[in-house]
Parts: C-alpha cells; structure tokens; sequence
C-alpha cells in the first residue's frame, strides 16, 4: 500500500517550517502560481494539501470543486500574520454536509 504525499502552498515565510516536518513545500507569491501549484499537486495524487488562506482565497471555485473528491484533502490554514476565518467555515460546512446540522456554532439556546 503507498503513503498519500503531503504538501504546503503558501508564502515562503508561512510554510517554511513544514519543511522540517517532511511535508513538501511549494512557496508561492501570487494567487496565480498558487493555482497552477495547487493543479499540479492534484494531478501528481498528493493526499493531503495544505494551503495558507490568503492564496486560497482567490480560489475558491477550483476549492468547493475539489471539495466533492475523496482525495485530495485540502486544509486551509492561516499564514504567520493571522487567519482570514477560511479554514473553519470550510470545516463548519463540512460538519454541517456530514452531518445535517451545525454542531460547531448552533444558536439554539445555549
């Protein structure tokens, strides 16, 4: 059986310390070149695919496709200024598809 390969997309000063933990990294300085990265890696059956929020942003059409496949699973990540909130209304969106309903930020009275 052969291991699914993990990747990073993003600003190099972002990911850089992915590198260490053997995760392939792809720095990136326009959305553009995120985009082509983030194909080639689709084509190429990278398992899993990291991406910091800012470059993802522009792309979300190609995100929400990619979002209906088994593989690859893409997880949207902040960069080392902060986080855009992306990556946890996509895991929100996620739960809620799974599971009918949304368990993370409900407002029935609690």
């Amino acid at each position: 059986m052969s291991m699914y390969k993990i990747a990073v997309i993003g600003d190099k000063d972002s990911i850089l310390g992915f590198k260490a933990l053997g995760v392939a990294t792809f720095p990136v300085t326009t959305s553009e070149r995120a985009s082509q990265t983030l194909r080639k890696l689709v084509r190429e059956r990278y398992g899993i695919i990291f991406i910091t929020e800012q470059v993802a942003e522009p792309m979300a059409d190609y995100l929400e496709e990619l979002s209906t496949r088994l593989l690859p699973s893409v997880v949207l990540i902040p960069n080392n200024a902060g986080s855009l909130g992306l990556g946890m209304q996509s895991i929100k969106r996620n739960v809620e598809k799974a599971i009918g309903a949304d368990i993370l930020f409900g407002k029935e009275g609690r």
